[in-house]
Order: structure tokens, then C-alpha cells, then sequence
């Protein structure tokens, strides 16, 4: 049985945050995840306890990406903001135990021109290998995601040849990828053996369609056979419904019921 999650930053945005735990549980889920819990740091007791209300666990969300809004991804590849990657990995792992989660995505952010690529690159590799092992002491998996570079030129990640290879330079076991069917049909295609390939070095899926970043069904990519795949891998990783609904969130769901997927 396949284990889905709904993303609470794209899905039921039809309600406030804290409201979207019930919405999801009331759909099927049992599991979710979201980008952030950041604007509820001096809270946190309100997220846990709506997951807790509504009986969802949360599994997953992003370590601190820099200044968003200015549009950036990430700063664990910025030399002069180590010390601030480092805070923010603390603090972050202190929020994931108290809310239960046992993965984290790092966003690595964008490389600068006007510094040195391989000073960046080494700084990255420490980082990740700093956080692989101190995400490991708390029981939590670190993940890397390889994005699109049609949505995110210059980004250090956009193949998952490129995630392998970051791998193998943290030389951590709980580095793992997190790898994104939207991004990665938008990035190199060839999605199910790509996954298969490389089965043991992902530790979490995320879908879409394309074009839009819809449910399922609404672009080019064939999930009723990729779903079927998944069932004969026996893929027992989460797989996060991370996509914004072309209708009302409900009614984006029937897809699921369409293909025959049982899920927990």
C-alpha cells in the first residue's frame, strides 16, 4: 500500500493553514506536509495540536530557504552565510521533534558569480554533511531536492545525475534525495527508471502534472502508469501530493479514486 501525503502549502488553500489538517484528514489523508513553519515559530503548539485534532502525523517540511520573497531558494552554498545556515538547522531540527516530523528538505540556493564556484561548492558539501549527521543524531532524514532550471536557472541541482554526484562528495547515509515528478520531467524526463535506477538513494517523492503543476490527469505525464510502477516496486516511501488544484481541493482528488490507489 502506497503512502501519500498532502502538501498544506498548494492543497485545501481554500481555508486557512491551521484549518487544512481537518480538511485533509475529512479527505483520506493521514499524512502531510508543507514548505514551512516559520510564521508560527513563537506558536508551534497551534500546528501540533491542529495535526494532533485532526489525527494527522507531519512528515516533512524545508529548512529555512533565505529571503524568499527576493527570491531566494536556499543559502547552504553561500560561504559568508554559514553561520546563519547553522542557526537556522538548529532551530529547525528543534521544530521538527516538537511537531513530530522526520524529514527536512535543505534548499542549497543560488550560487554567486562573483565568488568562487569551488570555495561554494566545498562550503556546500560541508554544510550538507554537517547537517546529514545532525539531523541523524535526532532521528530526522535530510533530503536534497534537484529542481527544474527552466523555473530556477542557476540553480546547483537540476538533474538527479547532479543530486548522485552531491551524494557521493557528503559521503553521509542520511542524505537522500527528494525527488520531484514535476520537476524532474521538466528537467530530463524519463521518470520511472530514473526512480528505479536509483531506488536506494530516494527518500521521498513529490507529484504533479505538466504543464501548470496541476493534480494528475490534467498534462502530459502518465500517472496511472507510474502509480502502477510504484505499486509493483512495493514503493514504501511517502509520496507527497505537492500541486495546485485546477478545481476546488476535493474535487482535485478524484484521480486517486480513478486509478484504484490504495494508499495509508
Amino acid at each position: 500500500m502506497l503512502k501519500l501525503a498532502a502538501n498544506l502549502t498548494f492543497m485545501f488553500t481554500e481555508v486557512p493553514f491551521l484549518e487544512r489538517f481537518a480538511r485533509a484528514r475529512a479527505a483520506g489523508f493521514r499524512y502531510v506536509e508543507f514548505h514551512n513553519p516559520y510564521p508560527f515559530c513563537e506558536r508551534l503548539e497551534e500546528i501540533r495540536d491542529a495535526a494532533t485534532r485532526a489525527g494527522v502525523g507531519i512528515i516533512h517540511f524545508n529548512l529555512p530557504g533565505g529571503d524568499w520573497e527576493a527570491g531566494e531558494r536556499g543559502i547552504a552554498v553561500l560561504p559568508d552565510r554559514t553561520a546563519e545556515f547553522l542557526r537556522g538547522l538548529d532551530t529547525t531540527i528543534e521544530i521538527a521533534t516538537r511537531l513530530g516530523a522526520r524529514q527536512l528538505n535543505c534548499p542549497l540556493g543560488y550560487p554567486r558569480p562573483d565568488m568562487s564556484q569551488e570555495l561554494q561548492q566545498r562550503t556546500l558539501v560541508d554544510n550538507l554533511r554537517h547537517a546529514a549527521e545532525a539531523t541523524a543524531q535526532a532521528g530526522i532524514r535530510l533530503l536534497v531536492e534537484p529542481l527544474n532550471p527552466l523555473t530556477h536557472p542557476g540553480y546547483p541541482l537540476v538533474k538527479t545525475a547532479q543530486a548522485v554526484a552531491l551524494q557521493d562528495a557528503v559521503n553521509h547515509p542520511n542524505l537522500l534525495i527528494q525527488y520531484d515528478f514535476y520537476q524532474m520531467q521538466r528537467s530530463e524526463g524519463e521518470l520511472i527508471e530514473t526512480l528505479r535506477g536509483h531506488l536506494d538513494r530516494i527518500g521521498f517523492v513529490q507529484l504533479a502534472d505538466n504543464p501548470g503543476r496541476h493534480e494528475p490527469g490534467t498534462g502530459e505525464i502518465n500517472y496511472r502508469y507510474l502509480f502502477g510502477e510504484l505499486e509493483r516496486m512495493a514503493f514504501d516511501r511517502f509520496i507527497s501530493l505537492e500541486y495546485s488544484p485546477s478545481t476546488e481541493t476535493e474535487a482535485s482528488l478524484e484521480w486517486i479514486r480513478d486509478y484504484g490507489i490504495r494508499h495509508a
